[in-house]
């Protein structure tokens, strides 16, 4: 029986303009990653890590999961996603960024329950606001992997016009949703995300 839905966490950017790594960041005593991990986990007891880096990672989770060693780091979340699709049997995989520290898990799982109301022509559902996809929070089917392969072997790298080629499904994103996708790049914006995330504890 293929698994319905397995997530990969993308733990392979080079955090240059956070100037450390994005991964290791803690609130609450937990790494972003680690967090990453625990909403992934609730939804699935396939969950990966894509990294060049597995080593560094090893020790600080305590979530079950495995490894995934990237053979192309540096190249992007979209080459991420095809080495993804090519060693995950899954019938769906969840795509998710590392430095996402607002995630939700019952969002996520009201979107995996829709899953099963998709036709089968629709190769990626991803939530879309602001006129842009946000494709590190995003689902694709394994079928898209020949798509996707194409796309990059022409020269192509930006989700944005591999998802709209593909006529990707929208998810509607709210106020809600709006905040969990906050991410951070600079350590700026990670301060700014924890003083969200102390006001969603209150």
């Amino acid at each position: 029986m293929i698994n319905k839905i397995a997530v990969i966490v993308l733990a392979g950017g080079k955090s240059s303009r956070m100037g450390k790594d994005k991964a290791l960041l803690e609130f609450e005593g937990r790494s972003l990653l680690q967090r990453s991990c625990e909403v992934a986990a609730s939804l699935t007891s396939e969950v990966y890590v894509l990294t060049a880096w597995p080593d560094r990672y090893r020790s600080i989770l305590t979530t079950e999961c495995q490894f995934l060693l990237e053979y192309s780091p540096e190249t992007g979340p979209l080459v991420a996603l095809t080495q993804g699709l090519t060693e995950i049997v899954a019938e769906w995989i969840l795509l998710l960024a590392c430095d996402l520290p607002l995630l939700e898990a019952d969002i996520i799982q009201n979107w995996v329950d829709r899953l099963t109301e998709v036709p089968l022509s629709t190769l990626a559902v991803v939530p879309y606001q602001n006129s842009r996809w946000e494709p590190l929070c995003g689902f694709y089917r394994s079928q898209s992997l020949s798509s996707l392969q194409r796309f990059i072997e022409s020269g192509g790298r930006s989700f944005q016009v591999w998802l709209n080629q593909i006529g990707a499904t929208p998810l509607p994103v709210s106020i809600r949703e709006a905040v969990m996708l906050s991410n951070c790049n600079t350590p700026e914006e990670f301060e700014h995300l924890k003083g969200k995330m102390g006001n969603t504890n209150d």
